[in-house]
């Protein structure tokens, strides 16, 4: 089949290598000169299947007072009088119960944990490198509350067969050894072993070069303005430069994906979380991470990607505005330095924003939607590095009319019940 993917970041990148390793004709579509120049450029590099959990979360309305109080808190509001930022919050703390985070948990840690399979495949047989390394995540309690509050994590860790390991001091040291600086800064740590990191940037590129390898064609700088429809189908999409048919469509816009869908009667949740990064030059290794630690006072990760040390963090909810704000930059710079002192020099640091398209519930929306050929792989939230080999190969499976290898249960869009039309399932999975 043709197939048309909108969007070139890795969502829509790993969604037309998929593809077009199952046959089809394949066409990307995006604004950017190159893929991977928005969300995907700049994240925390966490390939992280066992950090994969919903913002909502019993407790976060009142984390969230207390991470508002603080000077360098994970959590940001912009003053608004956006309805749709207020609906999107609402929906958002309806998840906050124990019952949703454990469903919502569950289907993340479905798709992660499939996800990061598929990659190690796609090294092994491809080659492929973006800085990666397989060393695990380090989530580091810097207080005895925090340490005790990972059980029911863990508790969710075990029901799904995902490896981990709760280290005191002495064993956080064995895997980050340069944390034996500030070892009086915190307590222990909960360690995923299965985690991997990696430049998410470097991988979509080099993903897009094999993708045309295999006849994908990429139509860079080209603005998608409209997809138009007859009755059920979809039937081209209007750009700045001219109509594109295809038999099947692939909208992989990332917080772009309402704007487009709106036309066509579809609403779906799907909402800019602004997220900050700033990417360190190592000036002393010794002093620098090995993989990936999240400083979990501050929801902030702490990368090493080759000789860069990459360092992400922030919930900022400010609709589509893409400032670089001086005090995120500060929180930043402030758990690094705190962390890593000596790692890095900050001052020579690029910093970056990106909007991450958030669910409510965390979980992507991957699948069918009411057009019979139309399909979304969108709403990954911080997890579009993690989730995105998985999603692409479930995309491709889908499209193709094949049942995917890991159950769809929750990642279609009809769990919101927001259409006024039934899904139309494809024929395979009927």
């Amino acid at each position: 089949m043709k197939v048309v993917i909108l969007g070139s970041g890795v969502i829509g990148t790993t969604s037309a290598y998929f593809l077009a390793k199952a046959g089809h004709d394949v066409t990307v579509i995006d604004r950017q000169p190159a893929a991977a120049l928005e969300t995907s450029y700049g994240n925390a590099g966490e390939v992280s299947p066992g950090y994969s959990s919903p913002w909502a979360g019993p407790g976060v309305p009142l984390k969230a007072i207390k991470w508002l109080m603080m000077k360098h808190g994970p959590l940001a509001i912009q003053p608004t009088l956006d309805l749709n930022t207020w609906r999107w919050v609402m929906q958002m703390l309806m998840n906050c119960t124990t019952a949703r985070y454990e469903v919502n948990k569950g289907r993340m840690l479905r798709m992660a944990e499939y996800s990061r399979d598929v990659l190690q495949q796609l090294r092994a047989d491809t080659g492929i490198s973006y800085d990666e390394r397989t060393q695990g995540t380090l989530q580091l309690f810097r207080n005895q509350e925090q340490l005790d509050g990972a059980a029911a994590d863990i508790a969710i860790l075990k029901r799904y067969d995902v490896p981990y390991e709760t280290l005191d001091k002495a064993g956080c040291l064995k895997v980050e050894p340069a944390l034996a600086n500030v070892q009086e800064k915190f307590v222990g740590a909960l360690r995923l072993p299965g985690d991997e990191t990696g430049d998410c940037f470097k991988f979509t590129q080099n993903l897009a070069k094999l993708a045309e390898g295999l006849g994908v064609q990429f139509k860079y700088g080209v603005t998608i303005q409209k997809l138009v429809h007859e009755g059920d189908e979809i039937t081209s999409v209007i750009t700045s430069e001219g109509e594109f048919k295809a038999d099947r469509y692939v909208l992989a816009l990332g917080s772009y994906s309402p704007f487009l869908l709106r036309d066509l009667g579809i609403k779906i949740p799907v909402y800019p979380i602004k997220g900050y990064s700033i990417t360190v030059p190592i000036t002393d290794a010794t002093r620098a991470p090995e993989s990936t630690v999240m400083d979990e006072t501050y929801k902030i990760a702490i990368t090493r990607l080759g000789d860069r040390i990459r360092v992400g963090g922030t919930a900022e909810i400010a609709g589509y505005n893409l400032d670089l704000r001086k005090e995120r930059r500060e929180a930043l710079e402030f758990s690094v330095n705190d962390l890593f002192p000596g790692g890095g020099d900050v001052s020579q640091a690029e910093f970056w924003t990106g909007l991450r398209p958030m669910t409510p519930d965390g979980t992507p929306i991957v699948g069918p939607t009411p057009y019979r050929n139309l399909f979304l792989n969108t709403g990954h939230g911080t997890l579009g590095w993690t989730m995105s080999c998985g999603s692409g190969q479930f995309i491709a499976d889908i499209v193709s009319g094949k049942r995917p290898a890991i159950s769809t249960e929750g990642l279609f869009m009809d769990r919101y019940g927001s259409v006024n039309r039934p899904v139309v399932m494809p024929q395979g999975l009927v």
